[in-house]
């Protein structure tokens, strides 16, 4: 085992030095060039880049359209992005001679603006923290110290190569006009006690920061940005102020100073701070935007957790006062409904988790057009994109795709396959659910099982597992419950029925035990007023139901869009129900139910809260969940009684059964 790890060494050490070697042959080679003629060599290497680099020109693009997407066309992002490849290529090569030539030589083709800020700091005693950003040249800054600093110490905070050959070559160049580096991985008290000692230091700072850093807007979209330099500047009593390289004619460039951030002595947030240097960032890069790093994917989506209150974000977001949330650009996220009422409505707690998952999110929900009143409904839920039953995979893609949105993720509710590759087609790039059937290639974040320890699981905390596993914070007050239900005004009492249940005759309790309990409760208080619900294929039985009962009631089986029935359980005080969809609709609206199990579980799919009442009676076959009974007698059903469920209509009226 030794040998096979000395072997592995030494070749891993001559492929470091071949490398290194490469590099030095490259160097030489432009070396023999004048700078302009690197500069235009480069500018022609970018221009078949931009071309023959497929993922980093739509990466470019990408973050293009998010920076400027809002006011500029696509024609001109794509000119934008063309002469970035041009600088960029040309500033990488033009990098590989810089080191190699003297200061003066450099120096005369480097000019400096608002350089009067370091020289006052310095006669005043401050120390300075520049952030700075991958934007033209920047490996020019060290090549010409004398351009910009006034007196100070100059110093930057580096991440050190893989290839050791490379790093201790660029070490030395880069420290060769006493230009002094620290090493990232080798932490911050160096930096700081230099920063002190009336040092100046510069950081990159327009980097993804990834879990450990602040969210706040860069360019109006919320990007993880790091706190070191906030963090520095408030330990070292420094003054920040941050700096751009910009390309300026061939083989040029321009040092910018944006001016002091603030005074140190204001005392201002970490997080303030964090905010305000995006702020200025965000105002260099404007002045000339081909000229910072587009290939970077700085508002990366990260994995697994985009939703910012999961607790691995230790800072969470932050915003400058008096900051236009209308500005914020939405992080937009796709969520499959499932197919039925009921699991639909056991849904709404993850949606409601992932809406407040992060300040930007906005949801869209796409699903059955049967359900879009529904989720319509839910305030949290902006659009919905209705899809037709037999509408097939490339029609659903198509509608997606029409809405004009860029979608950033998309949940899945359902397992299927087909579900997923509709997605898939849409080119929403993080697709998340469960493993599901044969869908796992699609997906591109695979919600693990919960672990129950064998118990079983209500649908709901399934769906938000879901949200947990992308960030969400599921314990949070108010997911489960929607509210407080209405209170009668006029002293009636208004109870919804709803005996059917499209699923089979396996969940329906017989009409004429629905009928005993609403006449009989009628008969002794007359202060009830009775609702019936039902689907549109319920009509008949609704008309029978209604032509059993002695009470006050309106008969609206099969005559309610979903909007007009949410609308009608909204007036009422409670539903009484077998196991349905409607059932989980009064859930979701925080209408308290009595509801009748058989065949069924409630623990899976039963209403949440409180506020419930749930009647089972249980027989050793139960739970089924046959749509028919096997054995033809429902004894699940048929041993639950008028009387108890009579009783059990009352207390949850708050009716006293002695009167």
């Amino acid at each position: 085992m030794g040998s096979d790890a000395n072997s592995s060494g030494f070749f891993k050490r001559a492929g470091q030095w071949l490398v290194y070697a490469l590099f030095r042959c490259v160097e030489a080679v432009v070396n023999l060039l004048p700078l302009v003629a690197v500069w235009w060599l480069g500018r022609a290497l970018g221009t078949l880049g931009y071309f023959l680099g497929g993922k980093y020109r739509r990466l470019a693009l990408h973050n293009l359209r998010i920076a400027f997407g809002r006011e500029k066309s696509a024609a001109e992002l794509r000119g934008i992005a063309r002469e970035h490849f041009k600088s960029l290529f040309a500033n990488i090569l033009c990098g590989f001679k810089i080191p190699l030539m003297s200061e003066a030589a450099v120096a005369r083709r480097v000019t400096a603006e608002n350089m009067h800020h370091l020289k006052e700091a310095f006669d005043a005693g401050i120390p300075l923290l520049h952030p700075i950003m991958h934007a033209s040249c920047w490996e020019v800054m060290t090549q010409v110290p004398s351009i910009f600093i006034q007196g100070h110490h100059p110093a930057s905070i580096y991440q050190p190569l893989r290839n050791p050959y490379l790093n201790a070559l660029v070490l030395r160049r880069r420290e060769k006009l006493g230009y002094k580096l620290f090493d990232r991985q080798e932490g911050f008290t160096g930096p700081i006690r230099h920063v002190r000692d009336m040092g100046m230091l510069g950081i990159l700072v327009d980097q993804h920061a990834g879990y450990h850093g602040l969210w706040c807007p860069f360019f109006d979209r919320l990007a993880s940005t790091t706190n070191i330099v906030a963090l520095s500047a408030m330990r070292a009593n420094a003054l920040i102020l941050p700096m751009m390289v910009y390309d300026d004619g061939p083989a040029r460039w321009r040092f910018v100073c944006d001016g002091p951030l603030h005074n140190p002595e204001t005392k201002p947030t970490i997080e303030g701070t964090t905010v305000a240097i995006n702020q200025a960032l965000e105002r260099l890069i404007r002045r000339q935007p081909a000229s910072w790093f587009w290939v970077h994917n700085r508002w990366k989506l990260p994995n697994p957790y985009f939703l910012l209150t999961n607790s691995s974000y230790r800072r969470g977001w932050s915003f400058s006062a008096g900051y236009d949330m209308d500005r914020l650009q939405p992080f937009e996220i796709l969520i499959r409904s499932p197919n039925w009422l009921g699991d639909a409505c056991m849904a709404f707690p993850m949606v409601r988790a992932i809406k407040r998952g992060r300040p930007d999110a906005k949801i869209t929900v796409l699903g059955p057009d049967k359900l879009e009143e529904l989720w319509l409904s839910m305030p949290e839920v902006s659009r919905y994109i209705a899809k037709p039953a037999k509408e097939g995979w490339f029609a659903v893609a198509r509608r997606i795709k029409a809405t004009g949105v860029h979608f950033d993720a998309a949940v899945l509710c359902t397992n299927s396959t087909r579900s997923t590759l509709e997605i898939w087609l849409a080119g929403i790039p993080r697709r998340l659910g469960f493993k599901g059937s044969f869908r796992v290639k699609l997906l591109n974040q695979v919600i693990p099982e919960p672990k129950t320890g064998g118990e079983k699981q209500h649908h709901a905390h399934r769906y938000l597992h879901i949200a947990k596993c992308i960030g969400a914070d599921i314990n949070q007050p108010g997911l489960l419950d929607a509210g407080v239900p209405p209170v009668s005004t006029d002293g009636t009492i208004r109870v919804g029925v709803c005996a059917g249940a499209e699923y089979g005759p396996a969940k329906r309790w017989p009409l004429e035990r629905f009928a005993a309990v609403v006449n009989q409760i009628s008969a002794k208080h007359a202060q009830f007023r009775w609702q019936l619900f039902g689907a549109p294929g319920e009509k008949e039985m609704g008309e029978k139901l209604s032509a059993m009962l002695q009470a006050p009631h309106d008969n609206l089986v099969g005559k309610t869009r979903l909007s007009e029935l949410i609308a009608k359980l909204r007036e009422c005080q409670l539903l009484l129900t077998n196991d349905t969809g409607t059932m989980h609709l009064a859930a979701a609206l925080g209408i308290p139910t009595v509801s009748i199990f058989g065949s069924t579980c409630p623990i899976e799919t039963g209403p949440l809260g409180d506020r419930h009442t749930v009647i089972q009676h249980k027989v050793p076959c139960s739970p089924c969940f046959e749509r028919e009974c096997p054995f033809g007698h429902y004894d699940c059903m048929t041993k639950v009684t008028p009387e108890e469920v009579a009783a059990a209509v009352l207390k949850a009226a708050g009716v006293a059964t002695g009167e």
